[in-house]
């Protein structure tokens, strides 16, 4: 392309500090340096790890920054020694990577990539230590390696999952985080069998897509277990049988479902990160076999109880990290599933905005209202 090698201007929603509105600004994108892919971006989502990062309220405070790490992009250009990607290429920018190299990415068990696992703190490129954003020549940090709220970017070739051309970025873009968290922890973690009960803890979009992975996997029952009630109604569409609020019952919610299913259920997913809910999760699984998944993440002072017993009596307890999806391996198979009509992303996709109102998709997610708002570039 005419803009390779050169720095490009163009339009990024800029974080000058915590919990104020972002900033349209013009931006001046270096371009990609050994090993680094500059991306344009057409679509990007927003997460609640955005939103976390820009209120900085349990974390070191990194400002300005260009947050972002949903989205799908094509290749613009790429830098030295990028071999699997050429421009005009679709992307998916993924906060965690996959450098092929590591002894965990050489492991077919895990995703935990030495080089490229996440870095909240990091606002730089992992090559040289610089940022690849100006403004007026001063840096803007980048955020997880992904900064996708902007028109450019340049990411890690090891955070870049190379998919299907023919697969709609407005749709796919969701599959680079909270999605292929939910649905990879019952689909490659808990694994239900079919006609199997399943009951998934917090109904938010990450809970919702491990409900998806259930109704997927054939599940039987689908109980979801969260504190708003509203929120039945909208998992029916994800395959919900029945819910459970734990503010009806005076018992624990793992005795309840304990009751509901004679003896406990086959799996369960814990989608919300509160340790309360993280030990339901395991309580509630069936002796003999049942197994329980954790994906949120507690306060790190968090201590998970329970009596030893729980696990001699043959129930296993496991954790996941991006659905134990590896990036570049695994995810260009997820979009396959989307595009195979096997997995639904439209029901996941609630509100769509221009880039230009950023700020409108910060007040939804504030607010509660919806799963993901996509925001398109070109207005």
């Amino acid at each position: 392309m005419a803009t390779a090698g050169k720095v490009i201007k163009c339009k990024a929603a800029v974080a000058w500090e915590a919990g104020k509105p972002l900033s349209i600004e013009e931006v001046e994108v270096a371009p990609p340096q050994a090993m680094e892919v500059r991306v344009k971006i057409l679509y990007t989502a927003l997460c609640h790890t955005d939103v976390y990062f820009w209120e900085a309220k349990g974390q070191t405070p990194v400002f300005p920054r260009i947050l972002g790490h949903e989205a799908g992009g094509i290749v613009e250009s790429v830098g030295e020694g990028v071999t699997e990607l050429v421009p005009g290429d679709h992307v998916l920018p993924v906060f965690t990577g996959e450098c092929k190299d590591c002894a965990h990415c050489k492991s077919e068990e895990s995703n935990l990539c030495d080089l490229l696992r996440i870095n909240v703190d990091r606002g730089a490129m992992i090559g040289d230590g610089q940022s690849r954003f100006t403004i007026n020549g001063k840096p803007i940090f980048h955020f997880v390696g992904t900064s996708t709220f902007g028109e450019y970017t340049v990411i890690h070739v090891g955070c870049l999952a190379k998919i299907n051309p023919e697969a709609p970025l407005d749709k796919v873009c969701v599959l680079s985080c909270g999605i292929s968290t939910g649905l990879g922890a019952t689909l490659n973690v808990a694994k239900p069998k079919k006609g199997s009960t399943v009951a998934i803890f917090g109904l938010g979009a990450v809970g919702l897509a491990a409900m998806e992975g259930a109704r997927m996997a054939g599940a039987s029952r689908i109980i979801g277990v969260d504190l708003n009630p509203a929120k039945y109604e909208q998992a029916k569409k994800f395959g919900c049988t029945d819910f459970v609020n734990p503010k009806d019952h005076s018992k624990p919610a793992q005795e309840v479902l304990v009751e509901m299913t004679n003896g406990g259920v086959d799996r369960a997913v814990e989608c919300i990160g509160h340790i309360d809910a993280m030990i339901a999760a395991f309580e509630c699984v069936h002796d003999g076999w049942g197994v329980a998944v954790l994906v949120g993440v507690p306060h790190k002072e968090a201590v998970f109880k329970t009596y030893p017993m729980n696990f001699l009596n043959e129930r296993t307890l496991k954790g996941t990290f991006f659905g134990n999806y590896k990036t570049r391996t695994d995810l260009p198979e997820v979009v396959e599933m989307y595009m195979r009509k096997e997995l639904e992303l439209e029901k996941f996709i609630t509100h769509s905005v221009p880039f230009s109102q950023i700020n409108t998709a910060f007040d939804l997610m504030l607010k509660g209202e919806g799963l993901r708002c996509v925001m398109r570039m070109d207005e």
